[in-house]
């Protein structure tokens, strides 16, 4: 089975975001494979053990997600794919990131393509359903299980506090929601075997693509940091005293009655 992983570098989740210049500010930031693209490596490599074939993990960026590419081969990947970018774009949306991971896959016999339910840096999770719709293959979104019997797929997704179940066939493309699995962590042995796997690194030419072909279909205006809230503030004294101060505080202050 051909298997194929869509990753993002995305900013560690503990790390504190600054802005520079109307820009997220990058120096000395930590990066990490993005969460949700960790649970689609973690069942991409569980659907191999159990049907066979090959993990390849994809991603479209600069030279240093060779990092977190390691660490997906580290996991037990069989081999990553970087699709370096950082030479022939200034910019690109969720529009180029899947035209460009398209030509890349649109000769490589997919059975099965897993991406994360959603990037924590931009939050659109438009790659995955993107892709699918340019490979012409169906879809399913924020699955949590997983079932492959042949080409037949059952998949459960999240619908918001419920589930629903979905039947289809392979080819497919799925995104991966919290709780689908409980990603691993890379052992020694794999960290040391991870460097002698293989790790191709291309660019746009080598998928004849021209920067026009890919140019972004929207504009980021600005990015700015959300505003601090204030101190929240603690009512004292009897309930019928609190009642009434409450009362009179979303009057005078809050101005909502």
């Amino acid at each position: 089975m051909n298997i194929y992983v869509l990753m993002k570098r995305t900013f560690d989740t503990e790390e504190k975001i600054t802005i520079s210049g109307g820009q997220i500010n990058e120096d000395g930031a930590e990066f990490i494979i993005n969460p949700y693209d960790e649970y689609a490596i973690e069942e991409a490599i569980q659907v191999r053990d159990e049907n066979g074939g090959e993990v390849v993990v994809v991603s479209v960026g600069g030279e240093e997600t060779e990092k977190q590419l390691r660490t997906a081969l580290a996991m037990g990947a069989d081999k990553a794919v970087l699709i370096n970018t950082e030479d022939d774009l200034d910019y690109g949306d969720q529009f180029t990131t899947a035209r460009i991971l398209f030509e890349y896959l649109k000769n490589k016999d997919a059975d099965l393509i897993i991406a994360g339910n959603v990037a924590i840096d931009g939050g659109s999770g438009q790659v995955g359903p993107r892709v699918a719709e340019l490979l012409n293959i169906p879809y399913v979104t924020t699955i949590t299980k997983l079932d492959i019997a042949g080409s037949n797929v059952t998949a459960v997704r999240d619908v918001e506090g419920d589930s629903e179940v979905i039947e289809t066939s392979l080819p497919l493309l799925v995104t991966a929601q919290q709780g689908l699995n409980e990603p691993r962590y890379p052992s020694l042995p794999g960290i040391m075997k991870a460097k002698k796997k293989p790790l191709e690194e291309l660019e746009l030419d080598d998928l004849d693509l021209e920067e026009d072909d890919v140019e972004a279909k929207t504009k980021t205006i600005e990015i700015y940091l959300p505003p601090k809230k204030e101190a929240g503030k603690i009512l004292e004294g009897d309930l019928a005293d609190q009642v009434k101060e409450l009362v009179q505080l979303l009057h005078t202050e809050a101005k909502v009655v």
